[in-house]
């Protein structure tokens, strides 16, 4: 025969006893996460330590000595002077195009000297960054879409699409410098007779296309990455709808993989911004194809503290483009995850 089971009693705390489950939290407790909390901060500690010497220690150094002068023959005694304190001059200089005059001051730099080229190198370097995301940015995302659908040999594709990426850079810009000769593959395909490397916009295209083939499939592995956080079912819902392929493209696929894509243009941005190598290897800086990377190498071997300076520039002007990416444009992972993350409690 059954027995009914009615519900299980519950058993009080006694009189007085406070109730340690849904009371406030007790000096136990609290020692407790004081306690994790200091031990959080000894395991972070060595990280941290390391980071600040491969970091923060460097960049110091830098700028410290960006407000010193460079040993060297005194234009106005020709005699070799030490160096010393310069203040701000190494930055007035570089942003100014000012070169130091034989009887003391300074004047415009003349054409083709390093200090002429500051503006002419940091056009040059926003031109390749604009164009290279750009198209990058613009395949990626259609590699990305093509990997991010079901069919046979796709893990093969997804591997074969990394292999430019792979590649270092150096290879790479070797490589295409053999394409782009005068009779390298480039010419005898398109039957052309181009001095790629030889002229101003050949060269700079040179340059653009070798590193668009190079770092595309980094934009296409982050927006894939983007792309399959997207629930089918949102697919399969506006298809139910009526939906056409263009409105579930604007509509849900773009506003839902927004932030994986401004990551990716932001981390390949950054990464442009910097470029040396490959232009260095294809052209040498020739044609106004000098980066600000390559007018820093250049410089190091005039004069430190002057290159540090322009280091210092390039590196305020690349913070400044990722400040703008992070707080204008959306590419605040970290914080978008944060609140969605609260609005899910």
């Amino acid at each position: 025969m059954a027995t009914e089971l009615g519900p299980t009693p519950v058993k009080k705390p006694a009189s007085g006893a406070p109730d340690v489950h849904h009371g406030p939290k007790g000096v136990g407790e609290d020692n407790a996460i004081l306690s994790q909390g200091k031990w959080a901060s000894w395991l972070l500690a060595p990280t941290i330590i390391a980071l600040g010497i491969v970091i923060v220690y460097p960049i110091i150094s830098a700028i410290v000595m960006s407000f010193q002068k460079d040993a060297g023959l005194d234009p106005a005694t020709g005699l070799f002077t030490a160096g010393g304190p310069a203040g701000i001059q190494n930055y007035v200089n570089w942003l100014g195009q000012q070169c130091a005059a034989p009887g003391g001051g300074t004047v415009a730099c003349p054409p083709g000297t390093l200090g002429g080229q500051f503006w002419t190198a940091t056009g040059t370097t926003f031109l390749f960054t604009v164009i290279t995301v750009a198209f990058e940015t613009v395949l990626g995302f259609w590699m990305a879409m093509i990997m991010a659908r079901t069919f046979k040999g796709r893990s093969l594709v997804r591997a074969a699409v990394l292999v430019p990426w792979a590649i270092p850079t150096a290879v790479t810009a070797q490589l295409w410098l053999f394409m782009f000769d005068f009779n390298g593959i480039i010419n005898k395909l398109f039957n052309a007779s181009i001095l790629w490397t030889g002229s101003e916009w050949p060269a700079k295209w040179a340059v653009i296309i070798a590193d668009t083939w190079k770092t595309t499939p980094f934009m296409a592995l982050l927006i894939l990455a983007g792309l399959q956080m997207i629930p089918a079912e949102v697919y399969e819902a506006s298809k139910v709808d009526g939906a056409s392929a263009w409105q579930r493209f604007r509509l849900i696929t773009l506003p839902l993989v927004k932030p994986a894509l401004m990551v990716a243009i932001l981390f390949r941005t950054l990464d442009a911004l910097r470029m040396f190598d490959l232009p260095y290897i294809l052209t040498g800086g020739a044609n106004n194809t000098t980066t600000l990377s390559i007018l820093v190498i250049n410089q190091i071997r005039q004069g430190f503290n002057s290159a540090a300076a322009l280091s210092t520039i390039t590196f305020l002007i690349i913070f400044l483009v990722a400040f703008i990416f992070v707080r204008f444009l959306g590419a605040n992972v970290v914080e978008q995850s944060g609140a969605t993350g609260k609005g899910k409690k």
